[in-house]
């Protein structure tokens, strides 16, 4: 590490060791009790009850539109977004989209809620596109508070200001007001999708509430030789879900007493929705896919939920895994898969099954490690169903539990230490290392918040960064140093005015696994390990590319990109409570360049407005 560049935040976190989160929820609510109560004889303060955080039938909302006895239903999401390839080798073109973000009353799993959707459903409409096409997006914000729509692993080229993020690349779209988002593709294609990426005032958990969509870019380019077919392709959006809305349950994370009197625990969900059907104890409902027999089908699967991480299988089918956040891979045939949150892949399924009666399970099992607390009535178990046209049996498949695949031996689940790009692809050589590290911890005014070499974000009101970056740029200045710095406002970024190939070293202090999510870029994943860095050997061949990758429990990893994307980038923990705990950080990336974009008139004026 003596030759590596370090990058240390200017605001120090409280140096205090960070206690373990996993602690008995009885004590930690009697000590908070014992203080609450100390406190308001002590001062003299009149103390209310919080609302107490569990699963009862009908959620609150503290930031409703109009009041919620008011509100329109959800409406139910057309089969046609979960089927897709329609529209491959059709010539490039314009796709145009109308978006309207709104409040309704749903009940996904059976149990009523506020939530927050695209179009009046959720998951919103399935952007579907080819490589070389230009996608218009006419964004209308009616909620009370601001908006803006993040286009996840899109590499935005040229048009950083469309990247949606809030205080960042823009300021979000105001209350009764639109926004066009014009960009074309570049070279991305794959699975991916979009949802709201804002933080204002104390509003930061839009997309929890179900405003999410998926996204898909069918490739020009020819696939690598020999790389298997398919005759249909399917959509799976697989999301935990909480009766409460997220505000409140914000709210409770980010006081000093935490939820259930524990600092640190984050909220734990109810249950979860497959294609934003899902079940709660008698209620609830299961999404179905009809299959043709004898056919080989891509399923897409994105998991666009807040917190937990998602295991996906399908009864008795082999999945062959063809495809992670973008990359094609080499085949590689397993019984399940775990997604952590934001992550896609692409599986293969072949309909040739003869074990069962042609109606299977689809499970989108939660996985429950990072869960701090028992949640009364919590159903981890949500499925869907894959049913043959052949079958005349049109009931639930049986009610067992997850069979396998009995069919093939020695098949088990998959190891992400054994996916291996389709393609032959090289990282160029570092020229500049920069060593990041994070944790979570209380700070000095009781809150329990995210850190990434000491420094908390926190977005910047009023403005962005990008904005910044133009405004220094016209006064003949520059708005950070290249290098390490944190600039006004609590923004910890790395700046590099020149073409540089970064490696950057992370290490996890934290307790918890976290998936990271880069912005613009899709990294070589280029070496990880438990522990500290301490110099270990990384691997330059042929390494796995991907957007968003999960840095386990206080273990390391060492990501690669190229300095030659102009704009503000985020870096960011995908956890919604982490990242709105403040676990985000900013690649400055070539901010002569980005400073002289064409940027819409639009971007610039909400920021104004």
């Amino acid at each position: 590490m003596s030759n590596d560049r370090l990058v240390r935040g200017e605001k120090q976190a409280q140096q205090t060791p960070r206690p373990r989160r996993r602690r008995t929820l009885l004590i930690g609510a009697l000590l908070a009790f014992l203080v609450v109560l100390a406190l308001a004889l002590g001062l003299g303060l009149g103390l209310g009850l919080k609302r107490h955080h569990g699963s009862s039938g009908t959620a609150s909302a503290s930031i409703a539109s109009p009041t919620i006895s008011n509100l329109p239903s959800l409406q139910s999401t057309p089969q046609d977004n979960f089927v897709l390839g329609t529209i491959v080798g059709q010539p490039a073109q314009t796709r145009t989209y109308n978006f309207t973000v709104s409040q309704v009353m749903g009940a996904q799993d059976g149990v009523s809620k506020p939530m927050l959707v695209v179009n009046g459903m959720s998951p919103g409409p399935t952007i579907e596109a080819n490589q070389g096409d230009r996608i218009i997006v006419n964004v209308t914000n009616t909620l009370t508070n601001r908006t803006a729509i993040h286009w996840h692993g899109l590499f935005q080229n040229q048009t950083n200001f469309y990247d949606g993020t809030f205080g960042i690349t823009e300021c979000g779209i105001p209350p009764g007001q639109s926004l066009v988002y014009n960009f074309t593709l570049g070279e991305f294609s794959g699975t991916t999708w979009y949802h709201p990426l804002t933080r204002v005032q104390s509003v930061s958990t839009q997309y929890t509430d179900g405003m999410t969509g998926a996204f898909v870019v069918h490739p020009s380019d020819p696939a690598p030789k020999n790389f298997p077919t398919w005759d249909g392709e399917l959509m799976v959006q697989m999301a935990d879900l909480y009766h409460d809305f997220s505000q409140d349950l914000l709210d409770d994370y980010l006081s000093p007493f935490g939820i259930a009197g524990t600092p640190g625990n984050e909220p734990v969900p109810d249950g979860g929705v497959l294609n934003g059907l899902g079940q709660y104890g008698s209620g609830g409902d299961y999404f179905n896919f009809t299959v043709e027999s004898n056919k080989t089908y891509r399923i897409r699967l994105v998991n666009t939920g807040s917190f937990a991480s998602i295991r996906f299988s399908l009864d008795y089918h082999p999945l062959t895994v063809i495809e992670v956040d973008g990359t094609l891979v080499q085949p590689y045939t397993v019984t399940g898969l775990t997604l952590a949150v934001a992550q896609r892949y692409s599986v293969l399924i072949h309909t040739n099954q003869t074990e069962g009666d042609g109606r299977y399970w689809m499970r989108t099992g939660l996985q429950s490690d990072m869960f701090t607390y028992d949640q009364p009535g919590q159903n981890l178990d949500i499925r869907g169903i894959v049913k043959y046209s052949s079958a005349t049996n049109d009931s639930l498949p049986a009610a067992t539990d997850d069979p396998g695949v009995p069919s093939v031996k020695g098949i088990q689940d998959m190891n992400m230490n054994l996916l291996v790009p389709a393609g032959e692809d090289t990282p160029p050589e570092r020229t500049k290392p920069y060593y990041i590290e994070f944790d979570l911890q209380d700070d000095n005014n009781s809150e329990f918040l995210a850190f990434m070499n000491g420094t908390s974000w926190l977005p910047l009101q009023g403005t962005s960064t990008l904005e910044n970056v133009r405004n220094a740029f016209a006064k003949s200045t520059t708005y950070a140093p290249d290098g390490g710095s944190v600039q006004p406002g609590d923004q910890f970024m790395i700046t590099e005015d020149s073409w540089q190939v970064v490696d950057l070293i992370i290490d996890n202090l934290d307790d918890g696994d976290h998936p990271f999510h880069l912005h613009g870029h899709r990294p070589w994943i280029m070496g990880t390990d438990v522990g500290r860095y301490q110099g270990q050997s990384l691997n330059a061949t042929n390494p796995l590319r991907r957007d968003t990758f999960l840095i386990p429990a206080y273990s390391w990893m060492v990501i690669r990109f190229v300095i030659d994307n102009p704009g503000l980038w985020a870096f960011h923990c995908h956890l919604a409570w982490h990242m709105a705990a403040g676990l985000l950080m900013q690649i400055n990336a070539l901010p002569s360049t980005a400073a002289q974009l064409e940027f819409p008139q639009a971007v610039l004026n909400y920021c104004q407005s």
